[in-house]
């Protein structure tokens, strides 16, 4: 089989066996990449001197004994951990001459263990966005159609697995920007519970809903890669010190039993025909595995996108007031001033996007609309978390979809910001309430474009939807479905 085409689980039995070495693994993604770069535009940097350097240190580790399961495996991280000596743009101009003088603790836990990094990946700029259109540095194209968005924020790591550029990627999630890429473009995508993996060193979007987590081939690399980024860490404060279990052993193929949840409000009007049939044919393939399913309400979804677009736009507000032009990024030239430094610097750094999100959150937080609007909206939010709680005594997992329709064309909702942040409707309740959810691929729509199946657990409850995304994905063949390009 092509070094393209393995999961991180197969290329490391390839490894091991030395039947080929990571240096060779390590050349044919570069080739790759080099390839199909200019028609996806998935990477704002690659790092070729970087990855054959991690190679010829894997080969060594493995010619020792000292081997990983993610040893020599190439991988890419988005452009929004920092990496020391790599540039770490965020998807800005603000950004765009900063090198990082540390790394992020999940960069520096997949370095550990002897991966191969071959760049950072392109984004919406500082993951606003759901469709990767807000990136200073273009527009990442779906590999499945390249009309078509990969989805937002993490487009580049969605889109970089499915063109086979990648074996794996990081992403993160703060209204479903691991699921929602993953979903449209036919990848596995696993957002862990707030506080199972460190944020240390991610740069911050809405600190109190940011999650980091992995977008792999399948579940079990899933599963691998949770296992290698999970647990406490001192330097980040919402990091909780709970025990990291063996997430590849949870994937006993056996599902007989497991209560499924089917919100009703997640089952609407407007949902596209296909995804409606894609989430139908799933619900059939759980009941032959011999689940069993609970109809069940989260009464205040509804309200959930408001709250969200309150609450991280109100965080961003307070967490982008340090691009200013001093310390580190873009600083405009010829200011009269201070004040004028400051304007200059932030409205020639900053997108339309974020000047838009920057805006929302500082009128939510100015005074006179506080208790209104940012207070009432950290109220819902425990409203919302109260649903999944209330949810959580009669099921084990909830299946809902990942998103409204499959992949939509580019430029086909710029003009609307309502109609985009509505994209990601399914997806930013999990955000809020602050679990543990994943899209795994489960059909492919009449235009041939990939649906995402989505599985929320209750928190640290990964180890019950990864072995409910694998019992499915062993039961069925759409993980197996590779992009035209």
């Amino acid at each position: 089989m092509d070094i393209l085409d393995q999961s991180i689980h197969e290329l490391h039995q390839r490894l091991k066996s030395k039947e080929i070495s990571s240096v060779e693994t390590a050349r044919a993604m570069l080739a790759r990449i080099e390839s199909v770069e200019p028609q996806i535009g998935s990477f704002i940097t690659v790092t070729p001197e970087q990855a054959l350097a991690d190679a010829e240190a894997a080969d060594r580790r493995i010619a020792a004994g000292q081997m990983d399961v993610l040893t020599g495996i190439p991988l890419a991280l988005k452009d929004i951990f920092l990496t020391e000596g790599i540039r770490t743009t965020c998807g800005s101009r603000i950004l765009d001459n900063f090198v990082p003088p540390y790394s992020a603790t999940s960069w520096e836990k997949l370095k550990e263990r002897g991966v191969v990094l071959l760049g950072k990946l392109n984004q919406d700029e500082f993951a606003m966005g759901s469709s990767n259109e807000s990136s200073a540095y273009g527009t990442v194209r779906n590999p499945w159609d390249t009309d078509r968005i990969p989805g937002g924020s993490s487009g580049g790591s969605a889109a970089a697995v499915a063109a086979r550029q990648a074996t794996a990627t990081l992403g993160t999630d703060t209204g479903g920007s691991i699921r929602q890429p993953a979903s449209h473009c036919g990848c596995v995508g696993l957002k862990p519970t707030y506080g199972r993996v460190s944020r240390y060193g991610v740069i911050a979007y809405a600190s109190s809903l940011d999650q980091v987590g992995p977008l792999t081939r399948d579940v079990t690399d899933s599963a691998i890669m949770l296992g290698a980024l999970a647990g406490h860490d001192p330097k980040d404060s919402t990091s909780v010190n709970t025990p990291v279990p063996d997430y590849s052993a949870a994937l006993t193929g056996t599902i007989k039993g497991l209560r499924i949840g089917l919100p009703r409000e997640y089952f609407i009007e407007g949902l596209d025909p296909d995804v409606h049939k894609a989430m139908d044919a799933a619900i059939e393939s759980y009941r032959r595995l011999g689940a069993e399913f609970v109809d069940i309400s989260l009464p205040h979804t509804d309200y959930a996108v408001a709250t969200y677009y309150l609450i991280a736009t109100a965080e961003a507000s307070s967490n982008l007031a340090r691009y200013d032009g001093v310390r580190f990024g873009h600083r405009a030239e010829g200011a009269a001033g201070l004040l004028d430094m400051y304007t200059k610097s932030r409205s020639e750094g900053f997108g339309a996007e974020v000047k838009r999100r920057i805006m929302l959150g500082t009128y939510a937080l100015s005074s006179g609309y506080y208790d209104a609007y940012y207070v009432k909206a950290q109220k819902v939010r425990t409203l919302i978390m109260q649903d999944f709680i209330c949810a959580f005594e009669a099921v084990d997992v909830i299946l809902t979809p990942v998103a409204p329709t499959p992949a939509f064309k580019i430029g086909e909702k710029v003009a609307d910001p309502l109609q985009m942040y509505l994209s990601d409707i399914f997806t930013i309740p999990v955000n809020l309430a602050g679990t543990c959810a994943m899209s795994i691929p489960a059909g492919i729509s009449a235009s041939g474009l990939p649906i995402g199946l989505q599985l929320i657990g209750k928190p640290f409850g990964e180890e019950t939807i990864l072995r409910a995304a694998h019992a499915f994905e062993q039961a069925t063949e759409w993980h197996t479905r590779k992009a035209v390009i």
